[in-house]
């Protein structure tokens, strides 16, 4: 699993990508945006656009992806989505495609309190459950390597077992909390997917949602996009959501137990990578890492 930055864009980039590509554009400001993302870097473009670039050779054809995809999916999404006004070509400044969005208002779903959880987890279900509804045909498929989104859980043993132990040898996890979050993975993997493929998003996490007040408002960052097993979309029930709105997000997605078992292996195979340090990821993630974990090992 290869996650790490190879290229680190900047303002003055942005700049001459524009003047090469969209010299329209070229006189608007540009400046760097409070979260800009991890496999992609994000760049305001005035007041009303954006610019997206990947940050490594890895994340590169999901930009295409992303403008293959998203003028469909708005037309079929009861929530906004990001629109496409421009898709830049790799040349010499710059090795790979990126694209430039209509920015869209709204705050992080980080943002929320918990007594406006239950309300945003039933409008996240009902956008999750549309999309998840969309006909299939022709729609991408996951990636290959082990932790793509929409894959089985197969091929994430030896990350699970290697963060489980270091945690221990670090005295960071009991043997005893160490035991209840190996029955979780093991629970989770022994799940088989027993239903087609339907579109999933692909990182539904609290940096890639916008809120209107307590309800959703925007899904975002569409680079894990594809059609397959959609267990991997409920990891937000354990990276922000409490007891009381988990349950109203599960009754309104509507899944079946398999699907959120393996949910919950998704949600713990991540929370160990980040918190025994075996990936670097943002600030969101590195911050929920031991709720998860907390939550987890009292799950079954």
């Amino acid at each position: 699993m290869n996650e790490t930055v190879t290229f680190e864009p900047t303002t003055a980039l942005v700049t001459s990508l524009l003047k090469e590509q969209f010299p329209t554009l070229a006189k608007l400001p540009v400046r760097g945006v409070r979260n800009s993302g991890w496999d992609n870097r994000t760049f305001h473009l005035g007041d009303e656009l954006l610019v997206r670039l990947p940050s490594a050779a890895a994340y590169a054809d999901n930009i295409y992806k992303e403008q293959r995809w998203l003028p469909w999916l708005r037309d079929r999404l009861p929530i906004a989505v990001p629109e496409v006004v421009g898709c830049g070509k790799p040349s010499e400044r710059f090795p790979w495609p990126f694209s430039i969005h209509r920015w869209l208002p709204g705050e992080l779903a980080s943002t929320l309190t918990p007594d406006q959880l239950p309300a945003f987890a039933e409008s996240l279900a009902a956008a999750l459950t549309a999309l998840q509804q969309l006909p299939t045909t022709g729609g991408p498929v996951p990636g290959l390597r082990p932790g793509s989104r929409g894959r089985p859980l197969e091929g994430m043993d030896a990350a699970v077992d290697q963060a489980l132990d270091r945690l221990l040898h670090e005295n960071r996890l009991g043997q005893g909390k160490r035991d209840r979050l190996r029955a979780v993975w093991h629970h989770a993997r022994s799940q088989p997917s027993t239903t087609p493929g339907q579109w999933l998003h692909g990182d539904v996490a609290a940096g890639n949602l916008l809120v209107t007040g307590d309800r959703l408002s925007a899904l975002i960052d569409f680079s894990g996009l594809a059609v397959g097993d959609p267990a991997s979309d409920t990891v937000i029930a354990w990276t922000l959501f409490d007891a009381p709105s988990r349950a109203v997000f599960s009754a309104g997605l509507g899944l079946d137990d398999g699907c959120w078992a393996r949910g919950m292996g998704w949600a713990l195979w991540k929370a160990l990578i980040v918190e025994a340090r075996l990936i670097d990821t943002n600030a969101l993630e590195k911050a929920a890492a031991p709720r998860v974990l907390a939550a987890l090992g009292d799950a079954l």
